[in-house]
Parts: C-alpha cells; sequence; structure tokens
C-alpha cells in the first residue's frame, strides 16, 4: 500500500472520527514469541498515531526488538464502524508528562477541579514517559456499508461468478 493510498483512507471522514476516540487496541509481539493486544489510550496528530506509556512498561522491550504493530480502532455497535492499522513505531523517552498523554486523558468526564488533581496526581507519579510514535503503512477502514472485511468481499465475487456462470440472479 502507497503512503497515498494510506493518507486516503486517514483522512476518510468516519477514519477521522475513529481517529478522535480515546482508546485503541495495540498488537504486537512479545519477547516470547506470543501475540499481546493490549487497550491503550491514543492520540492522532494528523501523521501518527501516538500512544504513552511508563518507562518500565514490558511492552517497550518487546517493541524495541520488533517495531512492527497492529492497531484496532472500532466502535461498541453493530454493525462495527472499524479502522485498521498497521505500521511501524519508534519510542521517545520523554522526561516529564508528554503533552499528548495530557491530550489523550482529555475527554474523560472530569469537572475543571477534577480535571487539576488528575493532572497533579499523574504528574507526581511519572517523572517521565515513553512517547510510542505509530507511523502507518497500511491501512483499512470497515462500515459494512461500503467497505467490508476481505473475505467478505472475496465471498461475494465468487457468489457473483456463480451466479453469472449459471446465467442467474439469484443462487
Amino acid at each position: 500500500m502507497t503512503n497515498d493510498q494510506v493518507t486516503e483512507i486517514l483522512d476518510r471522514p468516519l477514519s477521522q472520527e475513529l481517529l478522535a476516540r480515546d482508546l485503541c487496541r495495540l498488537a504486537y509481539v512479545a519477547g516470547d514469541g506470543t501475540p499481546r493486544n493490549i487497550p491503550i489510550a491514543f492520540t492522532w496528530n494528523g501523521r501518527h498515531i501516538v500512544m504513552c506509556t511508563s518507562r518500565n512498561a514490558p511492552k517497550l522491550a518487546s517493541l524495541r526488538r520488533n517495531p512492527a504493530v497492529a492497531v484496532t480502532i472500532d466502535t461498541e455497535v453493530h454493525p462495527p464502524k472499524i479502522l485498521l492499522v498497521r505500521g511501524t513505531v519508534e519510542l521517545d523517552d520523554v522526561d516529564g508528562m508528554p503533552e499528548e498523554y495530557l491530550q489523550m486523558n482529555g475527554s474523560y468526564g472530569m469537572t475543571a477541579e477534577q480535571r487539576v488533581e488528575w493532572e497533579a496526581e499523574v504528574r507526581s507519579l511519572y517523572d517521565g514517559m515513553v512517547r510510542i510514535v505509530m507511523t502507518p503503512t497500511w491501512a483499512k477502514l470497515i462500515d459494512f456499508e461500503t467497505t467490508l472485511p476481505s473475505a467478505v468481499e472475496e465471498l461475494i465475487r465468487r457468489r457473483a461468478e456463480r451466479r453469472q456462470a449459471h446465467g442467474t440472479g439469484v443462487r
């Protein structure tokens, strides 16, 4: 998939809506070779998916060894709206609190006073964090109206071919 194709998918209104959500699921290969899939807060900066984690998070060693990842962002309704993104990550150690961490946690239902207390608490907990910066190299948007999972698209194509071969509209 070319960069332009990835950008076209990520720029679609539904993709932008999904990229504005709070949580995604990050998939990566752990040090023992088994897959991991974890929920993690994120923000989209228009070019990268940015996640933040503590400096002692076990996933960091795995991401250093193998920076290939996949992210899923979806809705909880049926039919779901799903944005699948693959790419690679770079790890950026940051002293203090990354601005993205504050952004990605900014939509929770807190009063202004609660927000001040929460921010003071997290600043006292973390002396620094690691920004996990994902560069998308592949993307697919599934809305079950205009786009479907590739396996379903293939089944529909095969059915159409069967119908055409038999000269019928129904089969």
